[in-house]
């Protein structure tokens, strides 16, 4: 139900239960005005801690905070008892993951309210924010630096009051200067979860109409 009634003009606020790395509790409301870069991470998924986090400080050495926010969103769905937020935050310390971590509020249920209400599928799950707080990627599984790179560089240079057809002409740019992800875009075996069809879409954003990985 949360995915029919998702509108990536605007997307839910981060459901979180407890920081880690942050001095004081951030949002995507308050972050409003920079590009978004969220990660939803688990701390025992393979991908998550081979590509995902590493590629995330890479993003946040390569960006001007005040430009780009990078966080992470602990978003436990499986093995509940060894992913607990007392685990996490050693977890933090020993794999040296500084960029501010949001944990996941739980919801009753499997899946934590954050990951329900953005319909992810699995872990890792790259989500990125335009400086209007608008969804304009949602990427299930390891995304190309290069290709991540483009993309968080193009939000940047959008005005931050672009119109929503200036938005859309530089989706149509972007697009055809890159390689369609679908053709070489692959989960390696490290995605947790993710075991229904990834290829139902939401249309993430303006002008774009990306599927889950």
């Amino acid at each position: 139900m949360a995915e029919l009634e998702f509108n990536p003009e605007k997307p839910p606020e981060l459901s979180v239960a407890q920081w880690f790395n942050a001095p004081e509790p951030l949002s995507l409301e308050k972050l409003k005005g920079r590009v978004i870069v969220v990660l939803g991470f688990q701390m025992l998924c393979p991908g998550s801690l081979r590509h995902a986090l590493p590629q995330a400080h890479r993003i946040a050495r390569a960006f001007n905070a005040e430009e780009v926010a990078v966080m992470g969103l602990h978003v436990v769905f499986e093995n509940h008892k060894d992913m607990t937020p007392s685990l996490l935050e050693p977890f933090l310390k020993d794999e040296r993951v500084t960029i501010p971590i949001a944990v996941d509020a739980p919801n009753g249920s499997g899946i934590p309210k954050t990951m329900e209400a953005y319909a992810m599928q699995g872990t890792p799950t790259l989500l990125l924010f335009d400086w209007q707080g608008r969804l304009r990627r949602h990427y299930l599984g390891a995304v190309d630096d290069v290709r991540l790179g483009a993309e968080i560089m193009a939000l940047c240079l959008e005005a931050p009051d672009a119109a929503r057809e200036v938005s859309v002409a530089i989706e149509q740019r972007l697009a055809a200067a890159l390689v369609d992800p679908e053709a070489h875009h692959h989960h390696d075996g490290e995605c947790c979860g993710g075991d229904h069809d990834h290829a139902h879409d939401h249309e993430h954003g303006p002008g774009c109409d990306h599927k889950h990985g």
